[in-house]
């Protein structure tokens, strides 16, 4: 009996002290501004919202404007190894090559390194976690999030949203 007592205050401390730590995050987050947010970054190529949905499919705007993941294994780029340049889908801005592309298994496109000044970042604290968002540094446009878990020569691993990207083969 003791032993079930202590466990279960043990659980429920520990959960506190994680839940305050994401709730200090949280409120640090509203407080301080990060770099490149959402709503108040500026980009070259701006457009109106209704000028975006009028452009994009309704699960590109989803992703591309609104922060979305499209479903794993969903995109038949993810399979995609044909040599070309994959481009941001609302801006044509050409983002990684196939020469960079390789198979992660996660079921979205995965590449090793974008091309050079085509990508920018913001800090993700959305669904209990902190990531790394990467976006279209012409348009602003969400792609996907970056992780340290990938191959060589980078170590890096862009996860990005099949929808978010246009092929253009070579």
């Amino acid at each position: 009996m003791k032993r079930r007592y202590l466990l279960e205050v043990g659980t429920a401390s520990l959960g506190g002290i994680w839940l305050s730590q994401y709730l200090g995050s949280a409120q640090s987050k509203q407080q301080q501004p990060l770099p490149m947010t959402k709503t108040q970054e500026t980009f070259p190529i701006n457009k109106t919202d209704a000028e975006w949905q009028a452009q994009l499919s309704p699960e590109a705007y989803k992703v591309l404007r609104k922060h979305g993941t499209e479903r794993a294994g969903s995109s038949p780029l993810d399979k995609n190894y044909k040599a070309g340049i994959y481009e941001c889908a609302g801006c044509g801005t050409p983002m990684f090559t196939s020469e960079t592309k390789f198979d992660s298994g996660t079921g979205w496109p995965s590449f090793y390194q974008p091309i050079e000044g085509a990508v920018g970042y913001t800090t993700d604290r959305s669904f209990f976690m902190t990531r790394t968002e990467v976006h279209c540094s012409q348009c602003g446009g969400h792609l996907g999030h970056v992780f340290d878990d990938g191959p060589q020569p980078t170590g890096k691993r862009y996860c990005m949203n099949g929808v978010s990207l246009k092929f253009v083969p070579a």
